[in-house]
């Protein structure tokens, strides 16, 4: 086998950690002997055993003159819960560490590598980087810039509508499209909607998946308009939160936060909560990855404050028309053309009748 079918094992075993392993990456390891696999493992929850250390407890003395596979530079600082994997690597006397990328994380970048070459143990890099990189670039973001990872996920009619003139949405898209935005939920650390989707809709934000988790339910409430029985207002889980301004009364906050919401006062820009501002507030909170599932309004101010990095439209093959229907991204049309946003590497998947377009949003300037 080549290094690329060991590393494609190596990210298939990091995979399995999905939604599970925040605030810390998706980590896959192999130990390889003789080009055979002798042992492996993943990281499966933050404060459990590091992939490397799944997989060398697992071959035991078999680990010494192998090379072990791994898609994340191995960690060398005891600033976390863990002890740091270069040492047991060390110790464990393995021969060679093939790995797909550098650790973003200040903490770690190249120290790692520098570990193990002192220890004599030859290291090589950039083994399917691009694919390293996509599986955790919600960790990546988090590490260099404080903010989470944002989805704008959007369902809507072939002809760009998310609800008839009268409000009408339930549903648009078919059953497989919705059972994949509950994955979606399973996987993310949030999910974040406007307090018109709240009023409207009364939604639950929840996952129906057997065995899924609930993800933060974010709501942003500029002035704490959210009703006292709406549904995300019923959990007890301490994942409840909304961002509001100054201008919210210091006795809802307090109302609020007794039925186990936590508040977050957010500095306003345009009368509204700053979003971007929001984003260090909530990576703050170690929540690594998010999908914004509101509103036209909503999805308009996420994509001009410029929080979203990728897209999700789920479009069904219906055609609502007329004016006074409601599109699926509000605001003000750009007067240029070349004003609109671009997206890069577009993927296209079939969910039932529904097409799925996806897509990151290109850097501006």
């Amino acid at each position: 086998m080549t290094d690329k079918a060991f590393m494609e094992k190596t990210l298939e075993l990091a995979a399995r950690g999905r939604g599970r392993t925040s605030p810390n990456p998706m980590v896959g390891a192999l130990i390889v002997k003789g080009n055979k696999i002798i042992a492996g493992g993943y990281h499966k929850k933050a404060g459990t055993d590091h992939a490397e250390v799944t997989a060398l407890k697992k071959a035991g003395a078999h680990a010494r003159g192998a090379a072990l596979y791994i898609n994340l530079e191995p960690c060398c600082h005891t600033n976390k819960r863990t002890p740091p994997c270069t040492r047991v690597i060390i110790r464990a006397g393995i021969k060679e560490v093939v790995v797909s990328m550098t650790d973003p994380n200040p903490q770690v970048s190249g120290r790692g590598f520098r570990e193990l070459r002192r220890a004599g143990i030859k290291t090589r890099t950039g083994v399917l980087r691009n694919e390293a990189r996509t599986l955790n670039e919600a960790f990546i973001k988090h590490v260099t810039t404080g903010e989470p990872f944002t989805i704008l996920k959007i369902a809507q009619s072939l002809d760009g509508k998310i609800a008839t003139a009268s409000g009408e949405s339930k549903w648009i898209t078919g059953p497989k499209s919705r059972e994949r935005v509950h994955m979606l939920r399973n996987e993310v650390d949030a999910v974040l909607i406007g307090i018109n989707t709240v009023k409207k809709d009364n939604p639950s934000l929840d996952c129906r998946l057997p065995g899924g988790q609930n993800p933060y339910r974010i709501i942003v409430d500029s002035s704490l308009q959210i009703p006292p029985g709406a549904k995300i207002m019923k959990y007890t889980d301490g994942k409840t939160i909304i961002a509001t301004t100054i201008r919210a009364s210091r006795r809802k906050i307090d109302s609020l936060t007794k039925k186990g919401a936590t508040v977050l006062v957010v500095k306003e820009r345009a009368g509204r909560v700053d979003l971007k501002r929001l984003m260090k507030e909530l990576g703050k909170l170690d929540i690594t990855s998010m999908i914004i599932e509101g509103g036209s309004a909503i999805s308009a101010s996420a994509l001009s404050s410029g929080i979203v990095d990728k897209v999700m439209f789920f479009i069904a093959p219906k055609l609502i028309g007329g004016e006074d229907a409601i599109s699926s991204v509000g605001g003000k049309s750009p007067a240029l053309l070349k004003k609109a946003l671009d997206l890069m590497n577009v993927r296209t998947t079939c969910y039932g009748d529904d097409l799925l377009v996806e897509g990151y949003l290109q850097a501006r300037g």
